[in-house]
């Protein structure tokens, strides 16, 4: 294999490569100029690097520990193909003395294997299991730039954008699931200057198209009476059922995200109450909407008095809350794919909405965590979220802070344009003048109750939970 993602054509002596490409590192973190020498791959991922202002010097943080690391290994989709990645790759790293690697679609490591000595060396750069290695964290590496670009990548020692890691050489190549498109996450060969062969780069590549064929084979079909819901961010959910791919409509996508969030079931009045603001709605509205959504399912699936479906369903949002109780912040993040059915205004799905996407915030900002925080504050549900954003700045080295800092400000000031336009003091009765500044000094001053008037003003970063989400590309 030969092209722009091979570290090391043949026939260069990679001691000069080395020295070439130390000097091009230092050129770019001092003055940020790119030399001709480096590949436009790496370019690229150096470019991103400082955008993000990642540090040359950063160093990889662990976000799962045991027991949440164990849980969550077990449940991602490529636990399934483990032994594949052993197969191929795990006794050549050991002989070698490389390491094996997966990582999950945020960069998270999941496993790494291979040669013991290789293994303690690694230990010291923070290449273990739990550590993120996303290129937004770590800066340019294998599996996260191979992510980043969607196409296999090695990273020849000094094109890492951290000097910690120039001692290494990795090759990675992207995997995804082969029924939906959607990235699980990379794997990833790690190790010393061998590795810079262009052999390496079509090895993993193989290898990953080989675990993606076996989870194609490995696919089981559903029981019949038993799914998966997908709900986050996106106002159509998703569901899986019995082999068949179901995309919903908006009341029937609030209906069954309620049976799932209640697997005891709900009587008519109960659902009744929580899908429609209008509590006048006639009974048989919603006897004619379990009806179709009855129709839609087929037989066995949904059973009356209570409502409920004849096995609980799982649901995306389910695993989310579970996550973050156990305080598995990082995991639970990873299957955060938005709002829950952000544009439905059933107020049962309203108020579970907030309470899921309030206890994700809290916990982001609590745990401090840059990462956490970046990744909530980049995303459609974060970006106007001004203590997400302050907490990030405080969580940042201070040569980091201005931009999130400025950002503050910016939301700050657009939250007072919107308060001055929204008067925050009850609106005078009808014929009443409204107090004045004299007035408001003596008992006088108080007003009647107003019996009408505007909205209360939004706690800071409230408004965020207003704005229009886009939608997930349905699977």
């Amino acid at each position: 294999m030969t092209g722009p993602s091979v570290a090391l054509p043949d026939g260069v002596d990679p001691a000069v490569r080395t020295r070439e490409l130390r000097g091009a590192h230092d050129a770019f973190t001092r003055h940020g100029r790119v030399q001709p020498r480096v590949r436009s791959v790496i370019a690229q991922s150096w470019r991103r690097c400082a955008r993000a202002r990642i540090s040359p010097d950063s160093t990889a943080r662990i976000e799962l520990t045991a027991p949440d690391l164990h849980e969550y290994r077990e449940e991602h989709p490529l636990a399934r193909v483990l032994p594949v990645f052993r197969e191929l790759v795990g006794s050549y790293a050991a002989h070698q003395e490389h390491l094996l690697a997966v990582c999950d679609a945020r960069g998270s490591l999941l496993w790494v294997e291979g040669d013991s000595g290789t293994l303690t060396r690694a230990e010291g750069l923070g290449f273990v299991p739990g550590a993120r290695w996303a290129e937004s964290a770590m800066g340019t590496n294998a599996p996260g730039t191979a992510m980043a670009v969607g196409a296999p990548v090695q990273v020849f020692g000094p094109e890492h954008f951290s000097r910690r890691v120039h001692p290494w050489t990795c090759a990675a190549a992207p995997l995804r699931d082969p029924r939906t498109g959607q990235l699980l996450g990379a794997v990833d060969i790690t190790g010393g200057d061998g590795l810079a062969h262009p052999h390496s780069l079509a090895f993993v590549q193989a290898v990953a198209r080989a675990a993606e064929a076996q989870l194609a084979l490995l696919e089981p079909a559903p029981p019949p009476a038993h799914g998966t819901l997908h709900a986050l961010g996106r106002d159509e959910a998703l569901l899986v059922l019995g082999g068949r791919r179901l995309r919903l409509g908006r009341r029937h996508s609030e209906i069954m995200a309620l049976l799932a969030h209640r697997p005891e079931g709900w009587s008519g009045e109960e659902l009744a109450i929580a899908l429609y603001e209008d509590e006048a709605v006639a009974p048989v509205t919603l006897r004619a909407e379990m009806s179709r959504l009855r129709t839609l399912l087929g037989p066995g699936v949904l059973l009356s008095r209570p409502y409920r479906t004849v096995a609980p369903l799982r649901a995306d949002f389910a695993a989310v809350t579970r996550r973050l109780a156990m305080g598995a912040v990082p995991a639970a993040l990873t299957g955060y794919g938005g709002p829950l059915l952000p544009g439905s205004t059933a107020p049962a799905v309203v108020r579970l909405r907030h309470r899921i996407e309030d206890a994700a915030r809290a916990a982001v900002i609590a745990r401090a965590d840059a990462g956490l925080l970046a990744d909530w504050v980049c995303s459609p549900w974060g970006e106007d979220d001004p203590a997400a954003w302050q907490a990030l700045a405080d969580a940042l080295p201070p040569e980091g802070r201005p931009a999130a800092l400025a950002r503050v400000r910016a939301l700050d000031a657009e939250l007072g344009a919107r308060r001055d336009t929204r008067s925050c003091a009850p609106a005078a009765s009808p014929g009443q003048a409204a107090p004045g500044p004299a007035a408001a000094s003596g008992p006088a001053a108080a007003p009647e109750p107003a019996t009408a008037g505007p909205a209360p003003c939004p706690r800071p970063g409230a408004y965020r939970w207003q704005a229009t989400y886009p939608q997930r590309a349905p699977s």
